[in-house]
């Protein structure tokens, strides 16, 4: 059994911020702790716009405070989240994430992300294996 506490992973290796300072993700489970997935709680900052395309990952993410939009490059549909809203990209959906509020999120990613990886020009994290 794992036992991960927030508080244990901020401030270290796996708080993770992104460059643009458009979000923060603590990473409680990577690919090194054998589990299939990752998961992570990521903060979307209010007022910032993150354009992402997860082209080597499945992605799902609930939404657990705050407020803000996923427009979906591929159909053009534009969805409001806020806390109770998971949302799946099980197809490598092109899309920006658009906070109003900061948006604390729950993220899952499948193959799991190892840590290492940063988003490239294109919004893609590269696939790296332990």
């Amino acid at each position: 059994m794992k036992i991960k506490r927030l508080q244990d992973v901020i401030g270290t290796e796996r708080d993770v911020n992104a460059e643009n300072g458009h979000w923060v993700s603590r990473r409680l489970l990577l690919a090194k702790d054998g589990m299939g997935f990752s998961m992570h709680d990521t903060t979307i900052f209010a007022g910032t716009e993150t354009y992402i395309h997860y082209a080597n990952h499945l992605e799902a993410v609930y939404c657990v405070a705050g407020r803000g939009e996923i427009e979906d490059l591929e159909t053009g549909v534009t969805t409001q989240i806020e806390d109770g809203i998971l949302y799946a990209l099980d197809g490598h959906e092109r899309h920006y994430l658009r906070a109003t509020e900061d948006m604390r999120m729950v993220c899952v990613f499948n193959p799991p992300i190892t840590g290492r990886e940063v988003h490239d020009d294109k919004g893609v994290y590269p696939l790296i294996t332990e």
